[in-house]
């Protein structure tokens, strides 16, 4: 048995030209900043944000998705690219009429909210990037796991669903525990494709920021997880140091804080957002709070 975390409703959202996403919507307090949550890799939006949404929302508005191949995510036979999740991004800010937003990336999410502000700046007001990095491998490593994701995305493709099913299960399911959350987020990853989650893999392990991350020019926030052993803490403080204007936000716990410890989570994540936009509004940016 399972029991499901209270979730604001999402819906499916049509972006022109690219496909149908889903996406949720909490409208906040008049004319405050808007909030985009990107969730990590094998995630989505209610697994990665269950615990943010009702104590951001008092602050600010807040939109979240199920980035492409993941939970109700647009589906595609293209190759998986972080470019296009940034893209993707940009695409909800147009169908949803928002001018700019804070983006708030979480493992996965972090190269896409990086990304959002390489490819569309004049969307991005500020980074609130947590549990992430601006490399994800050692260089010794990447090649050969670039390669053996890839060749994996490639094999599954033809496989009979049934196939699949048993892959993914032992893949990225086996290791949630018998517990209502874990069940929960068993039945969550369900949804997601399994060539998607592979090429996905393989992205991040090609993803490297560390030659253009220092122009970001935007304040940013880094919510560290200090006892992670997935992005281990040096590779997000390296992160930290090539930012201009950052401010950590210490969380001490695991990769999987957002899930197991979802109020100290939240508390953090409320901290860096705040952070964020008291900068913003002291450099004359666009956040919506700064607006007249």
């Amino acid at each position: 048995m399972s029991t499901s975390p209270d979730l604001p409703e999402g819906r499916a959202l049509e972006l022109p030209g690219r496909g149908t996403t889903f996406v949720r919507d909490v409208p906040g307090p008049a004319g405050a900043p808007t909030l985009l949550l990107l969730h990590g890799w094998t995630a989505n939006s209610a697994v990665n944000w269950f615990g943010v949404f009702t104590p951001l929302s008092r602050h600010f508005r807040v939109v979240a998705i199920d980035q492409r191949g993941h939970g109700h995510g647009l589906r595609t036979r293209r190759r998986f690219r972080l470019d296009d999740c940034a893209d993707d991004a940009a695409a909800v800010l147009d169908a949803l009429d928002i001018d700019s937003c804070i983006p708030v990336g979480y493992s996965m999410g972090g190269p896409v909210a990086q990304l959002l502000w390489q490819r569309h700046r004049p969307r991005v007001d500020g980074l609130v990037l947590c549990a992430t990095a601006m490399r994800f491998r050692d260089r010794r490593l990447e090649h050969m796991t670039d390669v053996a994701l890839a060749s994996m995305a490639i094999v599954t493709r033809p496989l009979p669903d049934r196939i699949k099913y048993g892959l993914r299960e032992r893949l990225f399911l086996s290791k949630y525990d018998d517990t209502p959350l874990g069940n929960w987020v068993t039945e969550q990853g369900r949804l997601n494709d399994l060539r998607t989650l592979i090429e996905a893999g393989a992205a991040l392990a090609r993803f490297d920021s560390h030659v253009w991350l220092p122009e970001v020019d935007v304040p940013c926030a880094v919510v560290l997880t200090e006892l992670d052993q997935t992005v281990p803490p040096n590779r997000q403080l390296q992160m930290v140091d090539a930012l201009r204007d950052v401010e950590v936000v210490p969380l001490r716990a695991g990769h999987d804080a957002c899930a197991v410890r979802p109020v100290l989570f939240a508390d953090a994540v409320v901290e860096a957002t705040t952070s964020v936009v008291e900068r913003i509004a002291l450099s004359g940016g666009t956040a919506a709070a700064t607006r007249s």
